[in-house]
């Protein structure tokens, strides 16, 4: 036992040989990237759900110590966008599927604030319908955006934790064009037959029944 204790510690301590280093550590005598995390101010974020993300990205940024942020602010647009899979032959939902985005910007506190950097996060949660039980049915559905709305905020703070280590703008990921398929629920135009485009999925929305139900912060 005390074999396997010491050569674990002995992997530890290797990994620092390697270039290791704790992303929230201190980078050197002058960078703590905890202490700058927590000087980042978080703009209010409108509505239920961005009042959950901007709580819960207080929290990440905060860490243990105090809220006293002032060298910078933090501006947050998000959105959490439900669709119905699953369908069945009643027209009801077996599963509610939430997918969750948010674009950041971090700016500086000062009389011109200036922009620094800026990335983008995205997540995908679920949940079962019971619509027979409509407080249930409520429940699940804000449960599941105050999940998404946790995760999020952990996706930003791991984010802006790197560019204060870095100085590196987070990569954006290639638009995907997706293909279309027409629409034979819509009447055709003088430019032919009417098409929409399929989902992130690769299904067409009138297959999965998708809904349009969004939460956005704006």
């Amino acid at each position: 036992m005390k074999r396997r204790s010491s050569l674990t510690l002995s992997a530890f301590l290797l990994l620092g040989g390697c270039g290791f280093t704790p992303l929230y550590g201190k980078m050197d005598t002058k960078t703590d990237i905890s202490a700058e995390l927590a000087q980042v101010y978080v703009a209010n974020i409108p509505g239920r759900y961005g009042q959950e993300l901007r709580l819960a990205l207080q929290k990440n940024l905060a860490g243990a110590g105090p809220e006293n942020p002032q060298h910078y602010m933090l501006r947050v647009n998000s959105g959490a966008n439900s669709e119905a899979i699953d369908i069945h032959q009643d027209n009801t939902a077996g599963r509610i599927r939430v997918s969750g985005s948010a674009h950041w910007q971090l700016f500086t506190v000062e009389q011109s604030p200036q922009l620094i950097t800026q990335g983008d996060a995205t997540t995908l949660d679920g949940y079962s319908g019971s619509f027979e039980q409509y407080f249930a049915q409520t429940l699940n559905d804000e449960t599941t955006k105050g999940r998404v709305a946790d995760t999020l905020a952990q996706s930003l703070t791991q984010q802006l934790a790197v560019w204060f280590r870095s100085h590196n703008m987070p990569s954006n990921a290639a638009p995907v064009d997706m293909p279309r398929y027409i629409n034979t629920d819509r009447m055709p135009s003088d430019n032919g037959s009417a098409t929409d485009r399929v989902g992130v999925d690769g299904f067409p929305a009138s297959a999965t029944g998708r809904l349009s139900q969004g939460t956005t912060s704006n």
